[in-house]
């Protein structure tokens, strides 16, 4: 283990992470909020805690290798996230254990959504623009990890895409190209982010409101900054922005940075996960729709139509925004809402859930068993579009789905020994673990009556969630620290 490297790049994260403490301060005296001296405490903090870690090895030049690279990542989110709650913390007006402060942070910076926080109408503007800052910083990172880290690891989605995808996402180290990339996809990612505040703007939002839920729609965050999340606004138009937005940040980053690099979109129907992906929202959407309609008869059929495609879009992709209260909804709709955010969005994509892609090849080998069966001597290959799969990359969406199974049902276990009901449990640990946020039962309206004890199952299901799992497991494995 290289320490030198990962604590050099550790003391970088941090120095350059307490930057994004600053923008806070612009918008508390702008607002004369009088809520600036937290994030003055929070910046020094964290900027001092970095120069700690890059002085005394800022001269280190060595290469990063494999195993580093998985301590870099999980200390990523890991030590970011903890630090990333220090204004939360000294802010006088959330009065905030460290407890709550970290579960905040840790949920904005994965895109989780899930909050502690109530009264958000009320709070300070330099802190609702904090949380939101979080989540689309978090959301860019996800990014350039799925595109430029894990492929290294061979621990993320995107090792499914090397066979068949043309140009940097090939590359299985860190170099010039995927350099390159990292930087188109944040032109893409912040183009994305204007287009959509400009969308919000033009529904009727405020400014500052359309940048917020600009950050968090297109980091499939979920924050907000009322408390009845995207339903404060009660517009149509703001709600069909949204749907648009989320769907497309739960495309693959990939196929948006070919299309700005080729000007060109046929390849997003060229790609199997994407068919999957659009299909798997338009057949929930309709299942949504027509549940509600029989539910509610057909008044307001066009909010009935909205509301149910919105909720379906938003847990679906991992959002996590609301329009009303779907768990009051007819039982069955809210548990097969839960249901698809196990699937999420697609791979390379700042949705969270298992991925499209692992659940379509899962699908596929199940049928490819089926048809065993009957032919049991006929060497059937996965494929995905005219591409034969290889069958290492299929046992690891196998070993994926069955370890991501047993994390849930032991995460879930531990929320049930805390004290909450089965219902309570079970969502807890899907909304944490697919980094949707809202979720059933106690956690419907937020995570606040939790137990502290709760709370750090749950922030550790947000950071098992984020990292793809393995990239976090293999830490605590004899095989990683063996030299």
């Amino acid at each position: 283990m290289n320490w030198t490297v990962v604590q050099r790049i550790l003391g970088l994260l941090l120095m350059m992470f307490s930057v994004t403490m600053l923008p806070p301060i612009i918008f508390s005296i702008y607002y004369n909020d009088h809520s600036w001296l937290p994030f003055v405490e929070g910046f020094g903090i964290t900027l001092a805690a970095g120069l700690l870690c890059w002085l005394p090895v800022h001269r280190s030049r060595k290469d990063l290798r494999l195993r580093d690279g998985f301590l870099v990542v999980a200390a990523f989110w890991t030590v970011l996230g903890t630090f990333g709650a220090a204004p939360l913390y000294f802010a006088d007006g959330l009065s905030l254990s460290l407890t709550d402060a970290i579960f905040e942070s840790m949920s904005g910076l994965t895109t989780t959504g899930a909050t502690v926080l109530k009264g958000l109408d009320d709070l300070p503007v330099s802190i609702l623009y904090y949380r939101q800052q979080l989540q689309w910083l978090g959301g860019m990172g996800i990014i350039v990890l799925a595109v430029a880290v894990l492929p290294m690891l061979g621990v993320g989605g995107m090792q499914l895409y090397r066979a068949e995808t043309p140009g940097p996402v090939k590359d299985t180290k860190l170099t010039p190209r995927i350099t390159e990339t990292a930087k188109a996809l944040w032109y893409v990612y912040l183009a994305f982010t204007i287009t959509c505040m400009v969308g919000y703007r033009l529904a009727g939002m405020g400014w500052f409101d359309a940048l917020c839920h600009a950050f968090s729609t297109v980091a499939i965050g979920g924050f907000s900054t009322h408390d009845l999340s995207i339903g404060y606004f009660d517009s149509a138009a703001i709600d069909l922005v949204a749907i648009f937005f989320m769907f497309v940040a739960g495309i693959n980053f990939s196929l948006h940075f070919f299309a700005w690099r080729y000007v060109s979109v046929k390849h997003y129907f060229q790609d199997p996960e994407f068919r999957a992906y659009g299909v798997i929202l338009l057949a929930l959407s309709a299942v949504v729709v027509a549940g509600l309609l029989v539910y509610r008869g057909l008044n307001d059929v066009g909010d009935t139509f909205i509301n149910g495609m919105f909720q379906a879009v938003s847990i679906a992709t991992t959002t996590g925004f609301t329009t009303e209260n779907y768990a009051m909804w007819p039982a069955a709709l809210p548990v097969m809402l839960i249901f698809a955010s196990f699937i999420g969005g697609s791979a390379g994509s700042t949705a969270g859930g298992i991925k499209v892609i692992r659940c379509l090849l899962v699908y596929k080998q199940g049928v490819r068993e089926i048809v065993r069966l009957v032919h049991p001597s006929a060497e059937i290959p996965v494929k995905l579009g005219n591409k034969a799969i290889p069958y290492r990359v299929v046992d690891a969406v196998w070993g994926f789905f069955s370890v991501y199974i047993i994390v849930f049902g032991v995460m879930m276990l531990a929320m049930m020994s805390t004290g909450l009901d089965q219902v309570t449990a079970f969502s807890a640990v899907a909304a944490t673990l697919n980094n949707l946020g809202p979720g059933l039962g106690d956690v419907a309206s937020g995570f606040a009556s939790l137990t502290d004890t709760a709370k750090w199952i749950a922030v550790a299901g947000m950071l098992l969630g984020r990292l793809e799992i393995f990239t976090l497991l293999v830490l605590i494995t004899p095989t990683f620290w063996r030299t």
